[in-house]
This record gives structure tokens, sequence and C-alpha cells, in this order.
């Protein structure tokens, strides 16, 4: 895709600071002092089992849930529920999107851009860019209501990056992509990162797909993160070089006995 998302102003060295952020929901400790960073232009994946904290982290990350203790700061400046001006400087996408079904593709991208303040001059051909680029020309006039998930989550992609955004938060961004498609989306984010500076905070439970676009990883367990480095170096911290991700991840995570939890299911 030939479509640019450089500022005119250098980002700042780390696009997202997390610095022992505590937060609770009543009794349960969602996150334990939790401390990483993306720098601008790195892809970060945010790895975890299920419920160790990461759509919080990535809440938290966008405004929208506040930490009990901690501070966050967002491209050099600190994050609050009212950052508004800085909140326009991010794009998300989350897990299952929720878009307004009842407009078209089209419709849907230039109330975003409304929502983002983007002057009318130039949308237009912005967003065709970006329809071209994934493959949805000639859908934008059909309701989202036909779409299938892979064409909904293109869409929810697209609004994210219209507004050239300095930090993507990526909530398993991928899903329900064809092959060819998810192909598109990696070399997209690689392009935004290492060439536009742009910083990306990416969630996934695939862990073939989080070797294949990450800088560096960072694992959470019930809330702490219990590793922040790069494959190579989270294999040697796990004592398993040579091993396959899969492995590293369940070493760290503390689940690497499933044998004995299949072999007890099976009974």
């Amino acid at each position: 895709m030939s479509v640019s998302l450089r500022e005119s102003t250098p980002p700042p060295a780390l696009a997202l600071r997390f610095d022992g952020i505590w937060k609770r929901y009543g009794t349960v400790a969602a996150l334990r002092g939790v401390s990483f960073d993306v720098g601008a232009g790195e892809v970060v994946g945010l790895l975890g089992p299920n419920g160790a904290g990461k759509s919080t982290a990535m809440k938290i990350s966008l405004g929208i849930v506040r930490p009990d203790s901690g501070s966050v700061r967002v491209l050099g400046e600190s994050m609050t529920p009212d950052s508004i001006e800085l909140k326009r400087s991010l794009g998300y996408v989350p897990e299952n999107p929720s878009l307004y079904e009842f407009l078209t593709a089209a419709e849907y991208l230039d109330f975003l851009a409304d929502m983002y303040g983007l002057p009318v001059e130039g949308r237009a051909a912005r967003v065709q860019s970006f329809l071209a680029g994934l493959e949805l020309a000639g859908h934008e006039n059909a309701m989202m209501s036909g779409f299938s998930q892979g064409m909904k989550q293109k869409v929810a992609l697209i609004g994210a990056l219209l507004h050239r955004p300095r930090l993507l938060i990526l909530d398993e961004p991928l899903n329900g992509l064809d092959p060819r498609s998810a192909r598109l989306v990696k070399e997209l984010l690689s392009t935004l990162a290492h060439r536009e500076g742009v910083g990306i905070l990416f969630s996934t439970h695939v862990l073939e797909i989080a070797e294949a676009i990450c800088d560096r990883l960072v694992i959470v367990d019930r809330g702490a993160v219990v590793a922040n480095g790069t494959v190579a170096s989270l294999r040697a911290s796990a004592g398993l070089p040579g091993s396959g991700l899969e492995e590293v991840f369940l070493a760290l995570t503390g689940t690497a006995a499933l044998g004995d939890i299949v072999t007890a299911l099976s009974h």
C-alpha cells in the first residue's frame, strides 16, 4: 500500500510507557505492578493466557480505564480520560470491533474521519487508498451488515489508521482475515513501525504471528510481567534454546505440564 502516515513532527523515543501499574476490580488484581514500554518504530507483542490482564492494559493505554496506581505516558504525555488531543494520536482495533452496520463502509469511515477532525480535502482519496490496499474496493457502498467478519475487521483497521496515528493499540487485529489479507496487514504494520516510526502494541493468541511480526515480546501472567525481550532472549531466560515460542510461552506462564491435564480430562 502506498499510504504515508509520516508526521511532520518526529515522534518521541517512547510511544508508550507503563511504570508500576496496578488495577483492581473489587478484590481481583487485574494488573500487579506492570512496567513495560513501546518504542516509536517498534512492534511489541503483548502475550498471555486468558485473564492475564492484556485487555486491561490496552484500555489503560487508551485512557478508557484509569489505573489505581502507577503512571502511564503516551507519546511523552500523561494519559488521562480527559486527554482528548492525545487520544487523537492513537489508533485502536479491539478484539471484537463494534461497527455501525446500518451504514455503508464509506459512510462509516467518513463518520470516523469527522470524529477525528480530518479535513475534507484529500479524505476520499485516502479512504480509497486503504480500500484498494486491503482489497475492499467495490464494497465501500454496501451495507456493512452484509460483510463477512474479515471484511468488518478490515474496515476497523482502516478506521484505526485514517487519522495517521503515532501509537497503534491492536487486540487480535488479524481475526477473521484470510491468509492473503493477514499477510497484507502484517506487511502494512511492519512498514508503519519500521519506516514511519509508529509505535505498535500488538496482542494475539497466535504465537506464530507474534514471532513473525513483533520486535519484542512482553508476556503477562496473572496480572504481572513474567518476561520482556526478544524471542531469542526469552528462549535463553526460559532455559530452552532452540525451542519454539510455544514451548517458551508455556514454560514462562507456568503451564508446561499440559500432558497431565490432558490425561486427566481424557478419563
